[in-house]
This record gives structure tokens, C-alpha cells and sequence, in this order.
């Protein structure tokens, strides 16, 4: 369930943020799609009270984590979301 765990760039970042990913990653599997937003903006947020901060690569590394496997249209999906969960984000600054 959890191979991409094994992944080299996964394995540099910072440990309390693969936590927290990790997290985040198991609370996903198998959820219906609709379920990613909530459990995304409740990663942002509990990284944000730890005082966590994601780079871009970070990001970008986890995405491609979420996506990998994924048909085409589940990719869009997640693609959406994260726009999404981004402008809330933005919304609440």
C-alpha cells in the first residue's frame, strides 16, 4: 500500500513533514475522490499549527506521489482539487 514510502526524494524531506504526509496519504486510500479537499486543507492546516511549511519541490513531489497509478481523469481531479484547496488557502491569509 504505502511503496511510495521507498521513494529517495520522500526520504530526504524533513521527517515531521513525511509524517504528516504520511498521515495525510493513508487517510486518502481508498476514499472517494470528493474526500481529498477536507483531508488536504486538514494537512495544510495541522502542518500550519507545527509550524511546517512545504516547498514547492515538496509539493510537487507529492502530487506525483497522489497521482501516480491514477487513470487520466482521476489525475485531472486531483489536479482540480489541489487548485481548489489552494485558493481557500489564499482566502484565509
Amino acid at each position: 500500500l504505502l511503496d511510495w514510502l521507498k521513494d529517495p526524494a520522500l526520504q530526504s524531506m524533513d521527517p515531521a513533514k513525511r509524517e504528516l504526509f504520511t498521515l495525510a496519504a493513508t487517510q486518502l486510500a481508498g476514499k472517494p475522490q470528493k474526500s481529498m479537499a477536507p483531508i488536504m486543507m486538514s494537512l495544510i492546516t495541522n502542518a500550519n499549527k507545527r509550524g511546517i511549511t512545504f516547498t514547492q519541490n515538496e509539493i510537487s513531489l507529492i502530487l506525483k506521489i497522489l497521482k501516480q497509478d491514477k487513470p487520466v481523469e482521476q489525475q485531472k481531479n486531483i489536479d482540480q482539487t489541489v487548485q481548489m484547496v489552494s485558493s481557500m488557502m489564499k482566502g484565509k491569509k
